[in-house]
């Protein structure tokens, strides 16, 4: 009997979509996902495959995406919480998941997100998908944090970028993490004002953060995937075809590992 396959889908915004382009290549491959756990723009990859959807839709969705479908901008925007509203992001999500729950999903699915009242990783394996979506994938200072049964959630990213390990507690024999942040700490041309300030602060806390999780973890994942997508910002709506390309073409270029770890 062949071992069951769980995917750890990270942290990314637009560069995330290089998930749908793994995805894709295992889907003409004939390999499906037994478990997967995302985090951020992972989460809703991945929540969105889990629930039914395909790579190739999820594909045509993101490259149809436009900024003005995410930005709240109007008088008074700015919040003792959040620089936008989130009302935008929620309703897309709602438009994608509808009001499936995570455990009536396809593949059985868990996202993260970080509790700001307790300073602890939330792991949702049940519940609302498009909530449990959109608190894993709330950029703090840029989007309100998900209020939700006393706590006060936001991007998973800030503990956990890439769920490897919580997708191997799901039961996954072989586990695939897809890390889409890699060259975003590079050294950046300009930091422009305070929003671009604090989304600079949180990619150089967050690739430390998952250098040390990477340490203190081991080996959790069998294979980790790092798509390059060098020059390609995650706060910015653009590009994403190149992702999914390099998603595509990393996963076809380990096809042959995957399989012989699935025996």
């Amino acid at each position: 009997m062949s071992k069951t396959l769980g995917l750890a889908l990270g942290s990314g915004g637009s560069r995330g979509i290089c998930h749908a382009g793994v995805l894709f290549a295992l889907e003409e491959a004939g390999i499906k996902p037994d478990f997967i756990a995302g985090c951020s723009m992972g989460a809703v990859v991945g929540g969105c495959y889990a629930s039914g959807m395909s790579a190739e839709k999820i594909r045509d969705i993101a490259l149809q995406l436009k900024a003005r479908d995410l930005i709240d901008i109007g008088p008074g925007v700015v919040s003792r919480m959040s620089v936008l509203r989130s009302k935008k992001l929620e309703e897309l999500l709602a438009e994608y998941f509808g009001d499936i729950k995570i455990e009536d999903m396809n593949i059985p699915f868990r996202c993260v997100a970080t509790d700001l009242i307790s300073g602890k990783l939330h792991v949702f394996e049940s519940g609302q998908a498009a909530v449990a979506v959109q608190a894993s994938s709330t950029i703090p200072c840029v989007f309100k944090p998900v209020e939700l049964d006393g706590k006060l959630l936001i991007d998973g990213g800030c503990l956990c970028r890439v769920p490897a390990k919580q997708v191997k507690e799901m039961g996954a024999d072989v586990v695939i993490a897809v890390d889409a942040l890699v060259n975003t700490y590079e050294p950046a041309d300009k930091v422009e004002n305070i929003l671009s300030l604090v989304l600079r602060v949180f990619d150089i806390m967050d690739s430390q953060q998952t250098a040390m999780h990477a340490l203190l973890d081991g080996n959790t994942a069998d294979i980790v995937l790092k798509p390059e997508i060098k020059g390609m910002s995650q706060y910015q709506i653009k590009d994403m075809d190149r992702a999914f390309d390099e998603g595509y073409k990393l996963c076809k270029e380990n096809l042959d590992k995957i399989k012989e770890l699935l025996l």
